[in-house]
């Protein structure tokens, strides 16, 4: 029996190109980083809003900071079950669902009439965000390999 060395063939820098998953990463990365910002600016972009709340909808200061408390207090209480929800009914099912919940309760709260119609949006805005925001995180590690890649991912998302 004689044994046969070959060189393992050379791949010619014509022939190694770019994973073709680089573009669809990034493509993730983006949209994880758009569904964050949503719920990091209805946070703060509600505060500007106050003034024209209070005239429009009669709302005394008690039920102005109802307006940020009622997002709050729903966004922070169902987190941990958002990120749960995401392991059990799938990463993209989850942030689907919470962005539709989110831009719903987006709608109904600039459509609302009453002061009340206006905190229950913002309660189920909040739902919406805490299932949405655990879910952005999951998409991105998972679409991103571990590595420097993943932490700029991580560092752009943040």
């Amino acid at each position: 029996m004689t044994a046969m060395s070959r060189a393992p063939a050379k791949a010619s820098p014509a022939h190694i190109s770019a994973p073709a998953r680089a573009p669809r990463t990034w493509a993730v990365v983006l949209i994880a980083c758009a569904g964050q910002f949503l719920v990091v600016l209805d946070v703060s972009v509600v505060n500007v809003a106050l003034p024209s709340m209070r005239t429009d909808l009669g709302l005394s200061a008690t039920g102005l900071q109802w307006v940020l408390n009622a997002y709050s207090i729903a966004f922070a209480g169902f987190m941990l079950l958002g990120g749960r929800a995401a392991d059990l009914f799938g990463r993209k099912r989850t942030f689907l669902t919470g962005l539709m919940v989110f831009t719903l309760a987006s709608l109904a709260g600039g459509l609302a009439q009453e002061g009340g119609q206006l905190l229950a949006a913002r309660a189920v805005q909040g739902l919406g965000a805490a299932v949405l925001a655990p879910a952005t995180l999951t998409l991105l590690t998972a679409a991103v390999p571990a590595g420097p890649a993943r932490t700029r991912a991580i560092a752009t998302w943040a």
